[in-house]
């Protein structure tokens, strides 16, 4: 089996305009779900206007950021799956870039994004199949993303631990892994995903103040506090967890 290759990419919108993030997510999720339809395996075009088509780069999750967990306002996150791995979706997605042609230059939406910082994405053994979860059905109100900056070369160490230790202690506190990954073309970054609902985020949290000596009337749960001890034997920098509310028409949107 072909290790699943992924893209994660965060787009910022300056003037603070709340408009903005609405046009993008709409824009972005009407002419994917085209392309689903549109386009067969192993198939792709380079369009004037929206860059390559091809239901190969699956946009499976396309999101509103939400303002108050921490970030620059606004902000929207896509998740996608490059179907095929290195030799499918992005290979469709390199091969644009051979001749540069002048329609990579023009867009649709030129001049409504502020910002945008895209993460290749190399999934960790045991890290779920985006496409598998999409199959399924699974989709919830809120989603988690994490990014995390590890030592050089604990990356697949950090995420293993994730797996093994962190994940089956979140899901009794109603956090889904939805994927871990090694970000490529570096080695001290990873990111996790993970899905939630609104009630199991507020119990985590809680869970983790009582567990801190500070919320006397929830119930502790120490292993929460006891992962931050853990996870120091492989972070050297930043740790961040958003909170994201999944656009309706994506696939990880209920």
């Amino acid at each position: 089996m072909r290790r699943g290759i992924y893209l994660l990419e965060e787009v910022e919108f300056n003037p603070m305009n709340s408009r903005k993030p609405l046009e993008y997510l709409t824009w972005l999720t009407g002419y994917k779900n085209e392309d689903a339809a549109a386009y067969e395996e192993g198939e792709s075009e380079l369009t004037a206007g929206k860059s390559v088509r091809s239901s190969d780069i699956d946009l499976v999750g396309a999101f509103y950021a939400v303002g108050i967990t921490g970030h620059r306002q606004f902000k929207a996150v896509t998740l996608w799956d490059c179907k095929g791995g290195w030799e499918g979706g992005w290979k469709q997605m390199m091969d644009i870039y051979a001749g540069v042609d002048e329609r990579l230059f023009l867009s649709d939406i030129d001049d409504l994004r502020h910002a945008a910082y895209s993460r290749p994405l190399g999934a960790s053994p045991g890290s779920p199949a985006l496409a598998d979860v999409v199959e399924e059905g699974y989709a919830a109100p809120f989603y988690v993303f994490e990014s995390a900056t590890v030592r050089p070369g604990a990356a697949l160490d950090y995420l293993a631990a994730v797996t093994e230790e962190r994940a089956p202690v979140l899901a009794e506190h109603g956090q889904r892994l939805i994927g871990s990954y090694e970000v490529q073309f570096c080695d001290t970054e990873v990111v996790t995903f993970w899905g939630t609902t609104l009630e199991d985020h507020l119990s985590l949290q809680r869970s983790r103040d009582a567990a801190l000596g500070l919320d006397d009337e929830a119930t502790p749960d120490p292993r929460l506090t006891a992962w931050q001890s853990r996870s120091r034997e492989f972070l050297t920098g930043t740790w961040r967890e958003n909170l994201l509310a999944p656009f309706p028409g994506c696939k990880l949107a209920p």
